[in-house]
């Protein structure tokens, strides 16, 4: 697990390599204030942030299965849009997004 350490630009933070997120999973950051932060690789290498909790009953979506563009939380099987942090219907709820990007092989987190 990551603290957020090193500043790469004004408000961005350097997580870890990318390659260091298997596809399709996830890789937690223990954030100073509000929660956990779960940082997603899907099967396209796309990367994605989330507060690490289920709308629904506060799962650990860092635990989750990793489908596509959405989680699928490990405790009640809710699905969450990693994009948005939706739940996908019939469920309702969200779970806050955080803006991340790779570059240069890095996974960077806006905070």
């Amino acid at each position: 697990m990551n603290t957020f350490e090193i500043s790469v630009e004004a408000g961005w933070k350097d997580i870890c390599a990318v390659e260091d997120i298997p596809v399709l999973g996830s890789r937690v950051v223990k954030a100073a204030r509000g929660g956990d932060i779960a940082i997603f690789r899907n099967a396209d290498n796309e990367v994605f942030a989330l507060h690490d909790k289920c709308p629904h009953k506060q799962g650990p979506l860092s635990q989750g299965i990793v489908h596509g563009r959405q989680v699928t939380c490990p405790l009640h099987s809710w699905k969450i849009e990693l994009d948005s942090g939706n739940a996908v219907a019939p469920d309702v709820g969200c779970t806050k997004p955080f803006a991340v990007k790779v570059e240069g092989g890095r996974v960077l987190l806006k905070v």
